[in-house]
């Protein structure tokens, strides 16, 4: 068996361990990097950036059949399009290949050693990598970095139809109907896209209400979009179990306390979220304090084992990547001596659903929970020229600002609308800096742009919009 000896052991080569890896690599640190599949984890290979792959081409493919006929802004198509999903995926497989190879490089670049493979630890700084020659490695420091998997219903397990949001990025070809069980961010963004590409698509959801974590005005629009589109939204309703007949599967489902009822479809999308990647690795060797499911962690994510950090999805909400990476190059610099912690004043999260959601901070709800007395200001993509330009206006956007009453600093900025997504960087931009309204509604912004939406929403918290 080889033997390694390193610095700082990474395990989880996803957004959260590659980042620290690179980053312990250019502090000097002799750096190692262990990763079971390929570069990039969850997010790259069969997330994040594959599903907005997959968004992006439905939206597409959505949008020309609006042009076949009459047609749509002076354009007409003779003919519907047609749909080559495996020539799709093997689009977004490209992508995917590409920046795996770039991560591979930047790693190489920092001179970081990689082992494929899957580790196992049998103490706190020692771990065996399976594999042709199979390696042990000790380390001064180690980072999990380990990620979380999709979360399986015990009634409906994975397999024969079932499948989960990997599966569903990788189909050769597109079933008739689908039933999505959950309305969170994934089932939606996936439900949506499917939507776009012309399945039938049906949504099952356990509470009374789509997308939970969002306030009822960011998903206001969505919920418009999909009755539109005819796409049915069974809320309070438990998925029971599946069977599969002769004419497709049929989904068992029960809505409150009323009879069990029988959804018939292709293939049926598991979508309720994610849990930690805890188990099969030998955590439980290692000593460290949990946290619920997930491990505990300070404000410089240490755990409570010495020299022992964790990142990322592991150690909690919110599950994002960009979370992950900016965890992963605090730890990376802590270790190198620099005085660092993450103490973020808000991460942004993005829905991609139709309309696009984006959170940032307090929602006027949650500031008000906590005592604060607020202002808001709220202006509208009907308003604003360049989402008109963009077939952007129509769709129940908006963007909002929340501010303290005394001193107007700005506790949060929420928005919903088409490429509402391009405006997060800003808004958290804005919280992270300390900004107060007069900050955002006196930076001039470049006309015709969505951006112009922010001061403007400023100015009416203000008192004094000037387009609406």
């Amino acid at each position: 068996m080889e033997k390694v000896n390193t610095k700082v052991l990474v395990v989880g080569g996803g957004p959260g361990g590659y980042v620290c890896a690179i980053r312990a690599g250019q502090l000097g640190l002799d750096t190692t990097l262990v990763e079971s599949g390929r570069l990039g984890g969850t997010c790259l290979i069969r997330g994040c950036i594959p599903s907005k792959a997959m968004i992006h081409a439905a939206s597409k493919f959505d949008d020309l059949r609006h042009h076949v006929g009459a047609g749509h802004l002076g354009i007409a198509l003779d003919a519907a399009p047609r749909l080559d999903l495996a020539a799709t995926v093997r689009w977004k497989d490209g992508i995917v290949d590409r920046l795996s190879s770039g991560i591979a490089g930047l790693l190489k670049k920092a001179r970081v050693r990689v082992i494929q493979g899957h580790a196992s630890f049998s103490d706190a700084k020692t771990c065996t990598v399976a594999g042709d020659t199979p390696v042990e490695i000790h380390a001064e420091h180690v980072v999990l970095a380990n990620g979380s998997v999709a979360a399986a219903l015990p009634s409906l397990p994975f397999g024969d139809g079932v499948i989960s949001s990997t599966e569903a990025l990788a189909l050769s070809e597109l079933p008739k109907r689908l039933v999505v069980v959950g309305a969170g961010y994934i089932g939606l963004e996936l439900g949506i896209a499917f939507a776009k590409l012309g399945v039938a698509v049906t949504f099952v959801e356990a509470l009374d209400r789509i997308l939970p974590i969002y306030d009822s005005a960011l998903v206001r629009p969505v919920e418009q979009w999909l009755r539109k589109r005819g796409s049915a939204v069974h809320l309070n309703t438990r998925a029971l179990g599946v069977a599969r007949r002769a004419d497709g599967l049929h989904l068992s489902v029960q809505t409150g306390d009323a009879a069990p009822a029988t959804l018939v479809c292709d293939q049926v999308l598991v979508a309720v979220g994610r849990r930690p990647n805890t188990r099969g690795w030998g955590l439980e060797n290692m000593a460290v304090d949990m946290n619920g499911p997930f491990v505990k962690i300070d404000a410089q994510c240490r755990t409570s084992m010495r020299n022992v950090w964790a990142i990322g999805d592991l150690v909690g909400e919110p599950m994002l990547a960009h979370k992950a990476s900016a965890q992963g190059e605090r730890v990376a610099e802590i270790i190198a001596g620099k005085r660092r912690a993450f103490d973020p004043v808000a991460i942004a999260a993005v829905c991609f659903t139709e309309p696009e959601i984006v959170a940032a901070g307090l929602t006027p709800e949650q500031a008000k929970a906590q005592g604060i007395d607020i202002v808001t200001g709220q202006f509208p993509f009907a308003a604003n020229g360049r989402a008109l330009t963009m077939e952007a206006g129509s769709d129940g956007g908006f963007v909002r600002v929340t501010a303290r009453a005394d001193n107007h600093l700005v506790l949060g900025i929420h928005a919903v609308g088409a490429h509402a997504s391009e405006l997060s960087g800003e808004f958290a931009h804005a919280l992270e800096m300390g900004a107060v309204l007069e900050d955002l509604a006196h930076t001039i912004h470049v006309h015709p742009t969505i951006s112009e939406t922010l001061p403007e929403a400023a100015l009416g918290a203000l008192g004094h919009a000037i387009h609406v």
